[in-house]
């Protein structure tokens, strides 16, 4: 009898085991959704002047729609005008000393330098023969000897006169040295480089839209003096839209980059949002208080950021939402995707110009 109870006991086990295996191991593989909650994370844009100036017009209001491309505010161009005809005065001048440069003295410069020479060669010969004729009268005691020194001293400074002349006739006819062209070249590109940058200040005067948005705030006026880099306007972008939201340790191997996600909002439960998981975090952090988990309670958790795929009016910054995986995310008896293969979506918080809240 007592054998016949131990095996009794012993099928009775092995059936309970073989229950919780088979219905255990279903659920596994076809564990519940992956449930998580976030808030709606929109970039905003801060536009500014680069240039400081007076504010001339401010085009938009806040809530007014923005395009890429539209001008919202300009200021008062003028000093930049000005500036501009200045650089290009200098540019021009810069060009025209080049030009000189590079073709040498004219021929009528030539033709002075050579003129001059010509003529200081005669007063030299004739001051030869004077100081000549000079020497013989004092050595036969006709003159005295200051006249023969100053008749001495006029050859002598005819002389030097005509050595400068010569030397000034052969810079004419080799023309400028190539330092001179190097410097005169350089000091074009440097007028040009001016003119350009002039062209810049001058196009920075309007503030343009980056991207498709709506306007939350404006914060200066016409009139007013703006410095350059202060806000003028605050725009909410419209794309990308995304929820921050935080995963549990234990449910990290279900995400993974392009997973597939639905967002659900409070106002249309039934019409939720098709989204792809854009970032994991590979840093853990504590909960934020103002997460709400099921469970109430502080612990350990990665930052995922789930990119909205074509957001509307419906999403607003800061506002709490559910996120559940969709049934398209193909998962494996541990919860990973099946394939190796998995689609990688770009962070748009890598992506230049505007900036996400905090």
């Amino acid at each position: 009898m007592t054998v016949k109870r131990i095996l009794a006991l012993v099928l009775i086990a092995a059936a309970t085991a073989g229950a919780w295996w088979f219905f255990g191991g279903d659920a596994r593989r076809h564990p519940e959704p992956l449930r998580l909650f976030g808030n709606v994370d929109i970039r905003e844009a801060e536009l500014s002047f680069r240039v400081p100036g007076k504010i001339a017009e401010v085009r938009v209001d806040e809530g007014d729609p923005v395009a890429a491309g539209d001008i919202a505010a300009v200021l008062d161009a003028r000093p930049y005008r000005d500036a501009l005809a200045q650089a290009r005065a200098k540019r021009d001048a810069a060009a025209a000393d080049m030009a000189k440069h590079h073709a040498g003295y004219r021929r009528e410069d030539v033709a002075k330098a050579r003129a001059q020479v010509a003529q200081l060669e005669a007063q030299v010969e004739n001051a030869v023969r004077v100081a000549r004729r000079r020497q013989t009268l004092l050595h036969s005691g006709a003159i005295a000897a200051q006249d023969n020194d100053d008749a001495v001293a006029a050859r002598d400074a005819l002389t030097a006169q005509l050595q400068s002349a010569q030397k000034e006739l052969e810079l004419q006819t080799t023309g400028f040295r190539s330092e001179d062209i190097l410097a005169a070249e350089a000091q074009l590109r440097a007028a040009e480089a001016a003119v350009d940058a002039a062209l810049t200040d001058l196009a920075d005067t309007e503030i343009v839209v980056p991207s498709d948005g709506t306007v939350l705030s404006r914060v200066r006026e016409p009139g007013a003096v703006a410095g350059a880099g202060a806000t003028v306007l605050t725009i909410a972008l419209k794309k990308p839209v995304w929820v921050r939201a935080y995963i549990p340790e234990p449910l990290l191997g279900r995400v993974y980059p392009g997973m597939p996600m639905r967002v659900f909002t409070d106002s249309r439960p039934d019409a939720p949002y098709a989204a792809r998981v854009g970032y994991v975090s590979p840093v853990a952090e504590f909960t934020p208080k103002n997460v709400e988990t099921q469970t109430l309670r502080t612990d350990l958790v990665y930052r995922v950021r789930i990119i909205v795929d074509a957001p509307d009016e419906g999403l607003r910054q800061g506002m709490p939402v559910t996120v559940a995986s969709a049934p398209e995310a193909i998962q494996t008896t541990e919860g990973a995707p099946k394939s190796a293969n998995r689609p990688t979506v770009p962070d748009p918080a890598s992506t230049p110009g505007g900036k996400s809240a905090p």
